[in-house]
Order: C-alpha cells, then structure tokens, then sequence
C-alpha cells in the first residue's frame, strides 16, 4: 500500500475502533476521489472490526447525467466488495442558494436513511482542505469563533475521519487503487463561494505567504474548536440556573461578553426561534438592551420572539 492509503486506513480504523462489533455505518459516496478513498478504507477495515457497512450516492438531480454519475459511483462500490449501495434521490430548493439547498436535501436524506437501516455512524469524506475553505468561509462571515472553528471529526451520527488527510492524498489513493475519480462540475463554478476559495483564494495564500496555509487552518480550526467547547460548557452551566424568558439586565451585565452572548442565543432558540435563524446582528441588537440601553424599543426576531427591556429585565415572549 501507498503511504497515502495508509495514512487514510488509519485514519479511518481510529474511528472505527470506538464503535461495538454489530454496529452498522454508512458512506455517503459521491464518486469524488474523496468519498471513493473513505469507502475504501471503512470497508477494507471493517472486516477485523465485525462492523457492517453500506453505501448511499445522492442524486441531487441538478445535471443531466447525474443518475447515471450516481449509477457509476454504486457500481464502483459493488466492485470494490459493498454488497448494500443505495442511490438516492433528492429535489433541492434553491431559496437560500444551490448550495445551501443541496446540502440541506443531501444531509436530509442522510439522516433519513441512516434512521431507517439503524445507522450507528454516517461516515463523510471531508478533507483537511474541505476544513481550510470552511475556515475562511467563517471568517468571512464574521460569525464568531463557533463558525470558525470548522467541521467536527465526531459530529453525532456524522464521523469525518478524513480531516487530517489532504484532497491530494485521496487522490493518489484512488489512482493507487485504479478507482475512477468523477469530477463534480459545480466544483469549478466560481458563483459558489467555497469554489471561489478553492480556487482563488487559498492559492493567492500560499503564493503570498507561503505553503502550508491549509494545514495552518485546520490547527487554527481545532483550537477554536476547544474554546467555542469550552465556552459553550460554561454558558450552559450559567444558563441552566436562569429563567431565561424573565432575566435579569444587571447580572448579564456582570458575565464575560462571550459567556453572555451565548446565553443570549440560547434563549432566543428556547423562546421559538428557528434553528439557525440568529445572526450575529439579532445577538448584539439583544445585547445592546442589556449593556447599552438607553430606552430603546421591542425588538421582533424570527420565529415571532419579541425582547423588550422591562425595568431591569429582559423579556422574552413569543405570541
């Protein structure tokens, strides 16, 4: 075996290895050189660990020749030794961008059919390079630490073994194995913005200040990581001891800003909003009625949450 191939076994027999003999996981596959490497490698060492594995492509069905890409990808799955592949078909909503649709429709019907065949782990082939876009997409948004702090190894259901192994491994493990590598177009349609750092941004990096620009990323990226973790601990503990539609201005006052935006956000999504409906705006517009108030009115947030300052409290309602 190459050292790339290694490199990527080992990788994925480390997560693997904390699963109980019986358990069942599932690839998600594209026929990208990245999936194709990661199914691989679960198969080939699954064998010693008495671990069922399965396989499912995701039709997103915004191509012409996407069911047959899909039908090639499941193919090569059932040559390499999968007996249980699965194409899925999936109608993706372009409100919020193709993008942020395909990947809602893609971990939709992920989710869906890891609880219908009893998944213990979904495993995805994300890169170390898939972490360094994520990155500095997040810090683009400006979005907080949380946002910059990447995609999770073991997320839940979702394991990403593979963030510490470069998309040019993948690829030579693939070509090592003779596997055919499908090349998504939309990878190289620069209207999407992890495409433009793909290619644009991150070689302007390493041209400019030097190599090794996306393994600094991802270290930057696990950092943050263990502070959002840690942080995120601390405000949990503050805010399990309040009433957090009925809270008190002068005690948010006295907690560290990053501690009290937290508990902030955490009683926004208690009070009805929408999962991932808050921005960092509706934070600091809440904050300011605790630290900055100067008689400000209600505010309106989404999913119908009003927060208004009343002598010395917040209150959160939702009608």
């Amino acid at each position: 075996m190459t050292d790339a191939i290694v490199e990527i076994r080992n990788a994925v027999k480390a997560q693997l290895a904390k699963l109980e003999p019986g358990d069942s996981v599932l690839v998600a596959v594209s026929g990208g050189a990245d999936s194709l490497a990661l199914a691989y490698a679960v198969l080939k060492e699954s064998e010693t660990n008495a671990i069922r594995v399965q396989a499912v492509t995701i039709d997103h069905q915004l191509q012409d020749n996407s069911g047959q890409q899909a039908e090639n990808a499941s193919q090569q799955l059932y040559a390499m030794g999968y007996t249980k592949v699965f194409i899925e078909k999936v109608e993706v909503t372009t409100e919020s961008g193709i993008e942020a649709g395909a990947r809602s429709a893609r971990y939709k019907a992920i989710s869906t059919w890891a609880e219908k065949e009893k998944i213990t782990k979904v495993f995805l082939g994300h890169t170390r390079d898939d972490q360094a876009e994520t990155v500095l997409l997040g810090l683009a948004r400006g979005s907080g630490t949380r946002s910059m702090s990447g995609m999770a190894i073991d997320n839940g259901l979702f394991v990403r073994p593979l963030l510490s192994i470069t998309r040019e491994e993948t690829e030579k493990a693939c070509a090592e194995l003779n596997l055919k590598v499908w090349n998504d177009p939309h990878n190289f349609n620069t209207e999407f913005s992890r495409v433009k750092v793909r290619l644009h941004v991150l070689p302007a990096l390493e041209e400019n200040l030097g190599p090794g620009i996306s393994a600094a990323l991802a270290r930057s990226a696990a950092l943050l990581r263990d502070d959002a973790d840690a942080l995120d601990a601390i405000a949990q503990q503050e805010a399990a001891q309040l009433n957090l539609s009925d809270l008190d201005c002068e005690k948010l006052s006295a907690l560290p800003r990053a501690i009290r935006t937290r508990i902030l956000r955490t009683a926004l999504y208690s009070s009805g909003a929408p999962s991932g409906s808050i921005s960092a705006d509706h934070v600091a517009s809440v904050e300011a009625l605790v630290t900055s108030w100067h008689g400000q009115g209600a505010l309106s947030l989404p999913g119908g949450v009003k927060v208004e300052r009343i002598s010395g409290r917040l209150s959160l309602s939702n009608p």
